[in-house]
């Protein structure tokens, strides 16, 4: 059976800079979804997430919008504006955990609200012809609400549910919960998307098989930790490419030109990128002496130089 790989959106990540770069020096990806916009009761888009839609900053990729929001005012008003960019379909984030998020009543704290849901999604369906998908957990406190959700998520011509198969509360600790997410399988008539864990060939193959109805997987912190990972499940292969530091390092010095170009003065990139090291660091030799190495760089010369003898380092291996 073929199959579908998704980048799963990842706040302060995967916008349009990584995106272009990740596509043009890895692959593997079908569809990126874009970071959620948010409107805090304000019927205004920031620039940074205008940017990010502009169909010039998108023109090698599919790339999908989304929105978090508990307010139908607010999704109907996204819906509209993604819709004159020419988007036709419309995400919603019901899976971020974050307290900051969920304390609002946002993200996975909504999951446990099926009236709130329903009144988002009827005025949605009834306004917009917005095609609208679900991003999920399977709940904020446990992984019953996701199942109470669903009769209401029946009623509306969803084109999909991408479910994180975690709860909110956990954030991204403790295993993925994969018998929950199999009861969900039977619960919905909508077609079901599987996240959480991807981080390997060998966990992709074991998640295929474990459910075989599913044929579209997203992948989120396990494409930033390992950026080959998509195309060596699409090649079925767990042997890395001969040149492959060669090939993080021209990825990894577009987009810190792409990022300081567009970040002002040394201390907004250095936390940018340290925040891509915590997961880079990951695929090398020794995570906890690299990431050290990276937060340990004061200045953009010295991390240069640091990324530089990361990769040498990696290379002569």
């Amino acid at each position: 059976m073929s199959y579908t790989l998704l980048s799963s959106p990842l706040q302060g990540f995967t916008d349009f800079r990584f995106r272009k770069a990740f596509n043009h020096f890895f692959g593997g990806i079908d569809t990126f979804y874009s970071p959620y916009i948010r409107l805090n009761g304000k019927l205004k888009i920031k620039q940074s997430y205008q940017n990010d839609l502009m169909l010039e900053n998108n023109t090698t990729l599919e790339v999908i919008p989304q929105i978090i929001t508990n307010d139908p005012d607010e999704f109907i008003f996204v819906a509209k504006y993604v819709r004159d960019l020419g988007y036709t379909e419309l995400n919603w984030n019901l899976g971020c955990p974050y307290p900051m998020v969920t304390k609002s009543g946002m993200g996975s704290g909504l999951i446990c609200n099926p009236s709130r849901i329903d009144e988002v999604l009827h005025k949605a369906h009834n306004e917009t012809d917005i095609l609208v998908s679900m991003k999920m957990r399977m709940g904020y406190e446990n992984a019953q609400e996701i199942l109470e959700a669903f009769p209401i998520l029946d009623n509306y011509p969803l084109k999909n549910i991408a479910i994180h198969a975690r709860i909110g509360k956990q954030l991204y600790k403790g295993p993925v919960d994969l018998d929950a997410f199999e009861k969900c399988i039977d619960s919905t008539k909508h077609k079901l998307y599987y996240n959480g864990d991807i981080t390997s060939v060998e966990s992709f193959i074991a998640i295929k098989e474990r459910f075989p109805k599913i044929d579209h997987f997203m992948i989120g912190r396990g494409l930033i930790a390992d950026p080959f990972l998509p195309q060596m499940i699409k090649n079925n292969t767990s042997t890395y490419p001969e040149d492959r530091w060669s090939i993080f390092s021209e990825f990894h010095d577009t987009i810190y030109k792409d990022y300081d170009e567009y970040l002002s003065g040394p201390t907004p990139i250095k936390m940018k990128m340290l925040g891509f090291w915590e997961f880079f660091s990951q695929s090398t030799s020794n995570p906890q002496k690299t990431y050290k190495a990276i937060k340990k760089a004061s200045n953009p010369v010295k991390y240069k130089q640091a990324v530089a003898q990361i990769i040498n380092a990696e290379m002569r291996r």
